[in-house]
């Protein structure tokens, strides 16, 4: 997988959420939770990083936050490509890439 070599897992975006948001702001899970009219489970499984941000809970955190919805999608792409690697790096190391063939016009 050329152009995607990290040398460290990413973080995970709940733990962005809870170090670079909610503790600054001294947020608590049930007020967050609330104010993005969501459950405390869904916030706490964020944050312990259980769950993924959906793109749903991505909008609602950039609405509430400031920020781009984007931003938090990439991060848990950034995540999940990592781990997908690492579980799957001996099958997709054993796909031979694709061999471009020149089409006559």
């Amino acid at each position: 997988m050329k152009g995607y070599e990290l040398k460290r897992m990413p973080t995970h975006p709940g733990e962005i959420l809870r170090e670079d948001f909610m503790l600054p702001h001294h947020l608590t899970q049930v007020e967050l939770a609330r104010a993005l009219k969501t459950t405390f489970r869904t916030i706490n499984e964020i944050v312990n990083c259980k769950r993924s941000i959906s793109p749903e809970m991505a909008l609602k955190l950039a609405r509430y936050f400031g920020t781009s919805p984007d931003i938090w999608l990439n991060l848990q792409a950034d995540y999940d490509l990592y781990k997908a690697k690492l579980k799957s790096k001996r099958i997709i190391e054993g796909i031979k890439p694709h061999e471009k063939r020149r089409i006559a016009a």
